[in-house]
């Protein structure tokens, strides 16, 4: 018999010593703990798109879609304005022959636009551009987290 052996029949008890020993090597071992961080409720929606996006289904590509022909759009209009911009100033000096004699510092007027003016004007232009992109992203990105 060892010496957790009660009455035959009976099953073994461990002593009140060596119980306690086993419940402190037991309750030092690290368990599995669910940690929540954020309200359940709404993430399965999240999710949802997530991964219909990831897997390119027909929502997940109709809403790729849809941005892309936004950044698109304001592409062409920024472009399309610019362009219109720059191929009118030629018209404009042919049309008012007087502001095509106009002299700055011995240029012409026209040399000093047309020369001068698509630098600044494409740099402002892409700058426009980019921030208009970044906010179509981040309007994709919270439809998405919605």
């Amino acid at each position: 018999m060892t010496k957790h052996s009660g009455p035959p029949g009976q099953p073994d008890q461990p002593q009140p010593a060596e119980r306690d020993a086993w419940l402190s090597v037991s309750a030092r071992k690290n368990r599995r703990r669910r940690v929540v961080l954020a309200d359940p409720r709404g993430r399965g929606r999240v999710l949802r798109t997530i991964i219909e996006l990831e897997e390119q289904t027909s929502v997940g590509e109709k809403l790729i879609r849809d941005l892309i022909r936004t950044q698109l759009r304001t592409g062409l209009a920024l472009g399309g304005t610019t362009l219109l911009l720059l191929a009118t100033l030629p018209v404009v000096f042919y049309a008012v022959p007087w502001l095509a004699e106009v002299e700055f510092v011995g240029v012409r007027l026209p040399w000093l636009l047309l020369g001068l003016l698509p630098f600044p004007l494409c740099y402002g232009v892409g700058y426009a551009y980019r921030r208009l992109a970044e906010r179509h992203e981040q309007d994709f990105v919270s439809s998405v987290d919605r």
